[in-house]
């Protein structure tokens, strides 16, 4: 027993030694300022970003603002299409995808809708060129308390720059000090003229624009500069009208007037404030602005700062996650990534890479504002790829995959608000292009709402479907009754109604189906020509399925709806079901087809394993293994080492994905391989994501930096297979480690500590009361109050078992035997 206690405590010991600074993984840093925008270091609030570039005789922050949009609300359905479908699904069942697709491409694609997300703008400072190189140089970001740092001596004089966006306060801080009095002298001047690139999307519009891009600077008084604009994109009467304000606060020197720019000289200190706003939700930009200044006028920067940070760490500090005890962080950042591209292993910078989706998803998504786009809210081009707007196959919603999980429920909530907006205009594309009931969206949408299938895409019904998951999801974490009850099962209920009108009974079989659709952006070969358009792709069945079944749970837990339970149900038991081919593969479409690509980065078909909880290798074995064997076909026919290949090999979001599956499926090894690919192949110096462009440079995607922190979270515990998996799919390379505070589905936040390869300890504690049931891969007890409450058993699946009544309020202690 005291050889117990001791193991115990120190378990409990390194659960502690997790959540302290010595042990977290919490700052990128270099040795050099970014050469580009894409080697800058990220800062947010939720609404506010900037990009910091560090410079020494030129810092720029680029700056945006989450609803500077271009475009303007519109209607793109094509009225009576519906009148359609009979015939497309004839031909479709018939075999005759190409001629069904002439139809579809006819009657049902409106026009394409304008409006992509745009920066606000530059804000740079420039200094005189220093009398002596710079030394002792130094760049970071500090995720524990979101500020980026630049520091440097000149000479016998070191300077020091902080940035931070205070959620508080609605601004970008700036602030610049120096170990020696009047030493900070610097030009302040505001401009937009990001770049003006060409969007990837066929049929978009290029637009140059002029030499600030349709903005003005001005001069305010003595101390401040006004930029005003509109996001027109060549059309003066389209996009939202923005403003921004800098407010330069010098400590001794002077500040002046210098054309349409400040000129500071010979300051001990300086702050300088930038607030932004513009008129999306009908606030007059340039007076918001104002206002805003004014309000800042009596804070001081201790008091920004102070608040800045214990707004920040109030959710950023609710988890933290150690792997290993080879500590590297003396290392610049950039370093560790080249080191680990040549074959060296570094646990730490996982750790990071992790702590890093934490803090990208709290900069771009906050309550009120607009969910994490494309792009988060971080994009320096005027005509963006893919518009930087909300991609319902996959990248939207990847986007969210962590925020239950790594306790940022409230991030979730921008989402929700995505939903609520959908939904109108979902209902009428629902009744006028489908001529269905409920509410629909298609494959994308941007801050306008549009929920119109367009041309360039095609028509593709379950995007509402899939939205409606993270309802379910969100309710399965936090037990919120209200939330379920008032906001997130209508708009479930109206989801499931679109199906109950749109299935139809394939006439071999009598089964149901959905279609016409697609399996996103995938193509299969009819007469050896590639075509899309089918009934009953895969991923159509598993998301109707999923969603019925989580209808009739929420409406059995509330009590409510029993007719339209008996409908769901009656028709959920009729759906078509996933479907094993002669090679042992998952069907990715109803039918056994030739497929275009084989390395596809959309594993669509295998949506019932991850992010959906269907098929698991404990409950559907036989299903589990042909998903395994899918994709490990799929990842064997990527394009590894091809430069710019846009397959399942060389995608950040798509190595996120596989690796959540890999996961999922309990493979720890090829989870871990395929997280390692994801920092060798798909991330920039500073670890943002990089998407891979044919004959260009590859363009940022926060959807890969979120994703890759959600797998790496799926390796370390899972709860969506009817109980809590501690370690279920943990790498050999991460032997030893800890996390304190990750949530688990049914109300529990879990710390844990294991070493050589095995649990040590774990607590949990309970939000609700409710039957806890905990797996782990070898025997352990669960300990109440100092005494033992339950004791594991094998549970005929490889791995260990408890099952209790768990108190809410209450913590249970978990070690092993």
């Amino acid at each position: 027993m005291k050889s117990f206690r001791l193991l115990f405590d120190a378990a409990v010991a390194a659960c502690a030694l997790a959540g302290s600074a010595a042990a977290t993984e919490t700052v990128l840093w270099y040795r050099q300022p970014a050469a580009k925008w894409s080697e800058a270091l990220p800062v947010g609030n939720g609404r506010l970003g900037a990009m910091v570039h560090g410079g020494v005789e030129r810092e720029r922050l680029a700056l945006n603002e989450s609803s500077l949009w271009s475009g303007q609300p519109g209607n793109y359905d094509r009225v009576g299409a519906h009148r359609h479908l009979a015939e497309v699904r004839r031909l479709l069942f018939e075999g005759k995808s190409r001629e069904a697709d002439v139809i579809v491409a006819k009657e049902f694609l409106g026009e394409r809708p304008l409006g992509s997300y745009q920066p606000l703008g530059d804000l740079w400072l420039d200094f005189a060129p220093a009398a002596t190189p710079p030394a002792d140089y130094r760049r970071e970001l500090d995720l524990a308390e979101a500020v980026a740092r630049t520091s440097y001596r000149v000479g016998d004089v070191t300077l020091r720059r902080e940035v931070f966006v205070s959620a508080p306060h609605q601004a970008v801080v700036v602030r610049l000090t120096s170990d020696r009095p009047g030493q900070i002298s610097f030009r302040a001047r505001l401009d937009r003229n990001p770049a003006a690139g060409t969007r990837d999307t066929p049929g978009s519009i290029v637009w140059t624009p002029g030499p600030l891009a349709g903005a003005t600077v001005a001069v305010i008084g003595t101390d401040e500069l006004e930029l005003r604009g509109r996001a027109d994109e060549g059309k003066p009467t389209a996009g939202v009208r923005f403003a921004a304000r800098l407010k330069v606060l010098a400590e001794g020197g002077q500040v002046t007037p210098d054309g349409d720019a400040l000129a500071v000289s010979g300051a001990d200190a300086v702050t300088l404030l930038l607030v932004a706003a513009t008129d999306y939700a009908g606030d007059e930009p340039a007076a918001a602005c104002a206002r805003q200044v004014a309000a800042l006028a009596p804070v001081t920067f201790a008091t920004l700062r102070a608040e800045h940070v214990a707004d920040h760490q109030r959710f950023f500090n609710r988890v933290a996650l150690t792997l290993g005890a080879d500590d590297r962080r003396a290392r610049p950042t950039d370093e560790r990534l080249a080191r680990l591209r040549g074959g060296e292993s570094d646990p730490g910078l996982a750790a990071l890479y992790f702590q890093y989706g934490r803090y990208l998803l709290l900069g771009s998504s906050r309550p009120g504002g607009l969910p994490a786009n494309l792009q988060g809210i971080w994009n320096d081009d005027l005509n963006p790829p893919w518009f930087c707007g909300w991609h319902f196959d996959i990248n939207a919603q990847m986007n969210y995959w962590l925020a239950e999980t790594a306790a940022l429920s409230e991030c979730h909530e921008p989402f929700f608000t995505m939903i609520d907006r959908l939904r109108a205009n979902g209902r009428q594309t629902a009744r006028d292009v489908y001529g269905a009931r409920g509410f629909v969206v298609a494959h994308r949408t941007n801050a306008w709402w549009f929920t119109s299938p367009v041309k360039g895409l095609n028509v593709w019904p379950p995007g509402a479907a899939w939205l409606c998951q993270h309802i379910w999801e969100h309710y399965r974490f936090t037990g919120d009754r209200a939330f379920l009850r008032d906001r997130g099962y209508p708009a479930m209920r109206e989801a499931a109604e679109f199906f109950l009108d749109w299935l139809v009974p394939d006439p071999r079989t009598g089964l149901l189906v959905s279609g016409p659709s697609i399996s996103p952006e995938n193509n299969f070969l009819q007469d050896g020509k590639p075509t899309a358009l089918a009934m009953g792709p895969t991923m159509d069945q598993q998301i109707v399925a999923e969603l019925f079944d989580h209808c009739v749970a929420a409406a059995t837990e509330l009590g409510i709806d029993d007719a339209f339970v008996r409908e769901v149900a009656d028709k959920r038991a009729r759906l078509a079901g996933p479907r094993i081919g002669s090679d042992g593969r998952l069907l990715e479409w109803l039918d056994e087809v030739p497929e275009r690509e084989p390395g596809h980065r959309h594993m669509s078909h295998l949506y019932a394993v991850y992010p959906g909880g269907q098929i698991t290798p404990r409950a559907t074995p036989e299903l589990a293994a042909a998903a395994r064997a899918s994709l490990a076909a799929r990842i064997a026919a990527g394009g590894v080492g091809k430069v710019n290949a846009s397959d399942a090999s060389n995608v950040g979001w798509s190595l996120a994905w596989n690796a959540g599956l890999w996961a999922r499926l309990r493979e720890p090894a090829r989870a871990h391989a395929t997280f390692h690919a994801l920092l060798e192949r798909a991330v920039f110096a500073n670890l943002l994501d990089g998407h891979p462009r044919k004959g260009r440079e590859n363009v940022f995607q926060i959807d890969g930096n979120l994703g890759g922190a959600a797998a790496l979270g799926e390796m370390l515990l899972q709860s969506h297979d009817g109980g809590i998996d501690l370690l279920p799919a943990l790498p050999a390379e991460w032997s030893e480690g800890a996390f304190t505070g990750l949530r688990a589905r049914g109300g529990y936040q879990i710390d844990a500590a294991w070493r050589n390869h095995a649990l040590v300890s774990a607590v949990i504690v309970a939000s609700q009361s409710g039957r806890c049931v905990v797996r782990a891969p070898q025997s352990f007890v669960v300990m109440s109050d100092g005494a033992t409450l339950v004791s594991s058993e094998p549970d005929g699946a490889g791995a260990h078992v408890v099952r209790f009544d768990a108190a809410c309020g209450r913590a249970y202690r978990i070690h092993s035997q």
